[in-house]
C-alpha cells in the first residue's frame, strides 16, 4: 500500500491506467467489464468453496482505460496471507502446475 493510501488496488498490477478516472468516448467498457466479471465470479466461487468469506477477500471486476477487463483481488491482509499459503502449498505439491 502506498503511504498516501491511494492506488492500493493497482499496486503490483501490470495494468496501465488501473486508477484512471474518466471514460473515453467510443470505448466499449461494458464488454471488458463483462469478461472480467465472469472471471471474478469464478474466482469468488472458488474462494467460497475454500471457506473464505467474500467480506474478507474477493475478486473485483473492472476495466482499464482501453476497455480491457481487469480482475483485482481485494482483501484483508490476513485473508490474503491465508490464500497465498494455500496457493504455495498447491504449487509445492505438484510442481507449480495449476
Amino acid at each position: 500500500m502506498t503511504s498516501s493510501g491511494e492506488g492500493w488496488l493497482s499496486e503490483g498490477l501490470d495494468a496501465p491506467g488501473a486508477d484512471f478516472g474518466f471514460w473515453a468516448p467510443g470505448v466499449d467498457y461494458i464488454a471488458g467489464w463483462r469478461e472480467a466479471r465472469e472471471s471474478a465470479d469464478r474466482l469468488n466461487r472458488a474462494l467460497l468453496s475454500m471457506g473464505f468469506e467474500l467480506s474478507a477477500v474477493r475478486a473485483v471486476a473492472s476495466t482499464n482505460e482501453d476497455g480491457q477487463g481487469v480482475v483485482r483481488l481485494a482483501g484483508w491482509p490476513g485473508a490474503v496471507d491465508r490464500l497465498a499459503a494455500l496457493l504455495e502449498m498447491r504449487a509445492d505439491g505438484d510442481g507449480g502446475a495449476a
